[in-house]
């Protein structure tokens, strides 16, 4: 009864901050993610770990819960890639520049700061790839490829958070002024056109992408996008014990970030409206789960400040050897922007930071960039720590 209990708190809770974050403005700028982190680190260490037995109890329940979300939540975020929509030719460069950019910076930050980050360190910077060319769905994948300790995932994510949000204050309050002083500028269109399909469903806030998922027209659509991402599971498992004789992470992930992107150029695939928005809630289910497994005493926050050092490191960096970049191969100052924002903040923080540049219309090159993040981070995050 009581692992019944244990399992509707993690599946309703994100719905209420969902909520929450819709029905207060203050709570909907601080993000449901964050909320959830500080809710589960909150829970877990007021109420669960002062007793000790009940805590080890629900431990097998929420490894099974985070062993399971992040699987399903990445097919299901990739399905809602359309690449024929996508600017490319005019995204590439730019793409390629950031790149390029975080693991340049990644590397060299892994060199600075591994004599403090111990024998985690090659794992932590694979991670910093994973999240910088993707987002937090990477972040969570690379860190169940290369097994990192929960304590050290959500101690990366909280500082993520927040040296990410100093970043997006930055752009807004004299970054995008100064950036079009150093970059070329593409002249703005008065009135914009339109966006594509793609552009209109990718481009809402975190709080407004769950709404009617429920009716009668998104239901059942976003029911089958869940059980073909529960089958492509399936044959990444089946593949891993193939070839591995075991559940190995690295072929599983993998294999899932493929096949979903196959899946996603299929004609009845593109018609699941939601899977996106079903993917995002499995991610707020696993982090209220991972934050709630974690013992703060447990914590190492001598170790967590040369984390934040080497996150602060990672951001600011990459995003000045972009700049550099881009004014060497003359990409203009907007789409260098909303390139890094995509793959700092991820594609959600798109429409925010192009209204504050008055051109909307780097939305759809900003979340065509984000979600092509989503689908190389895995690869390149397990690449660099792997070779680290």
């Amino acid at each position: 009864m009581i692992s019944v209990l244990v399992v509707l708190f993690y599946l309703l809770v994100p719905a209420g901050v969902v909520w929450l974050c819709r029905r207060f403005s203050t709570i909907g700028k601080v993000g449901a993610i964050l909320v959830l982190y500080f809710l589960g680190i909150i829970l877990a260490n007021l109420f669960v770990f002062p007793f000790e037995g009940f805590a080890g109890k629900l431990y097998p329940l929420q490894d099974a819960l985070t062993s399971v979300t992040i699987p399903l939540a990445l097919p299901l975020i990739l399905f809602a890639c359309d690449f024929r929509e996508w600017p490319v030719k005019k995204a590439l460069g730019s793409l390629l520049i950031g790149l390029i950019s975080v693991m340049a910076v990644a590397t060299a930050g892994y060199f600075l700061f591994r004599a403090h980050l111990g024998e985690q360190a090659p794992s932590i910077a694979g991670m910093i790839v994973g999240v910088y060319t993707g987002g937090t769905p990477n972040l969570a994948a690379i860190k169940m490829m290369l097994g990192v300790d929960e304590g050290t995932y959500v101690l990366m994510n909280s500082f993520d958070m927040l040296v990410s949000f100093i970043f997006l204050v930055f752009l807004m309050a004299v970054g995008i002024r100064l950036f079009r002083k150093i970059l070329p500028v593409d002249a703005v269109p008065e009135a914009d056109k339109g966006l594509p399909q793609v552009g209109r469903k990718l481009a809402q806030s975190e709080a407004d992408m769950y709404r009617d998922i429920f009716t009668r027209r998104h239901f059942l659509p976003t029911l089958k996008a869940l059980g073909l991402s529960i089958l492509i599971t399936g044959i990444g498992l089946g593949l891993s014990l193939l070839l591995t004789d075991g559940i190995n992470m690295i072929v599983l992930i993998l294999t899932l970030t493929t096949l979903a992107i196959a899946a996603s150029f299929l004609p009845a695939v593109k018609k699941w409206e939601k899977s996106y928005d079903a993917g995002m809630y499995l991610v707020l289910i696993f982090s209220l789960v991972v934050a709630s497994m974690v013992d703060i005493r447990s914590l190492d926050f001598r170790e967590g400040l040369w984390l934040l050092a080497y996150i602060a490191f990672a951001i600011f960096g990459s995003l000045t050897l972009q700049v550099l970049l881009g004014r060497i191969f003359k990409v203009d100052a907007d789409t260098t922007v909303i390139t890094s924002v995509a793959m700092i903040n991820s594609p959600l923080f798109v429409p925010m930071i192009a209204d504050s540049m008055k051109n909307r219309r780097v939305i759809l090159t900003g979340i065509s960039i984000g979600i092509i993040g989503y689908a190389v981070g895995n690869y390149l995050g397990v690449l660099l720590a792997q070779m680290l």
